[in-house]
């Protein structure tokens, strides 16, 4: 019954961009060029609502991207390219043959022989990249994909044999890094070595770099509006304060959060 319900919201809303299409001057018009930004923002809309861990909204955001899937396909099959249900079966194909422990005689011992056998997979397929790393986007976030690229090398066995071997070529590319801003030399080249080493040492502890510094941004941003509203309520001008005065607002903030955490805390 559930399956029922399932297809049938997927049939309305394929039946609803039909009309779209023929009927909506505006629909009418895009194209695939014209959606690709927006989908971008969608996904970066769905991004903060995860983080945000709001369901409703999480809910919301996934119908956006959705109907964008659903647009790109309508389009596709007014020229012939393809439709949304070859969309669904190349996937289908996809997972099938990337999961042979599930869909085959295949035996794994965890997480990591599920992910070399996936990327070992993607080199035999027919449309398959060219190399391990062609396969991470160029246009990708950077955060994002020095994470990708490390990840990919990790399922061939280029990584450390033990995460703690990680904090030697952190202080390595550190010092490298405090060397070259004495001369400025390659100053930004040795700060990426760097920032690539922090991201390597993220992976190896399970965190997502980039959910990692955008939930620093986000505290940033709060505790420096807090600062904001209290020299402002004080008629005082933040251009005008020293720095110890607003280091002790900033203080007050952060006492704030930890009180708030120990609410929820205390609710959980």
């Amino acid at each position: 019954m559930e399956r029922e319900k399932e297809i049938a919201a997927f049939v309305r809303l394929l039946d609803i961009m039909d009309e779209l299409r023929i009927k909506c001057p505006w629909d009418r018009e895009q194209t695939m060029e014209s959606l690709r930004s927006l989908t971008i923002e969608e996904t970066y809309e769905l991004s903060d609502s995860i983080l945000e861990g709001d369901n409703f909204k999480i809910s919301k955001e996934l119908g956006d991207i959705l109907l964008h899937i659903v647009f790109y396909s309508k389009i596709a099959s007014e020229n012939g390219s393809f439709d949304i249900s070859d969309v669904i079966e190349r996937l289908c194909d996809k997972l099938v043959f990337r999961h042979p422990h599930v869909f085959g005689e295949v035996l794994v011992n965890g997480t990591r022989d599920v992910v070399q056998n996936w990327e070992a997979l993607k080199g035999t397929e027919k449309d398959g990249n060219k190399s391990l790393l062609s396969g991470v986007p160029n246009f990708m976030p950077s955060l994002i994909k020095a994470y990708r690229i490390q990840d990919k090398a990790r399922a061939v066995g280029f990584d450390w044999d033990e995460k703690e071997q990680v904090w030697d070529k952190v202080k390595e590319e550190l010092a490298e890094f405090e060397e070259e801003c004495k001369s400025s030399g390659m100053i930004e080249e040795e700060f990426g070595d760097l920032l690539f080493s922090l991201v390597n040492a993220a992976r190896l502890y399970d965190i997502n770099p980039d959910t990692a510094l955008e939930l620093t941004n986000r505290k940033f941003i709060e505790r420096f509006n807090h600062l904001e509203k209290q020299v402002k309520s004080k008629g005082l001008s933040i251009k005008k304060m020293t720095l110890e005065q607003m280091e002790s607002l900033w203080n007050e903030a952060k006492e704030r959060e930890k009180k708030r955490e120990k609410k929820r805390e205390k609710k959980s």
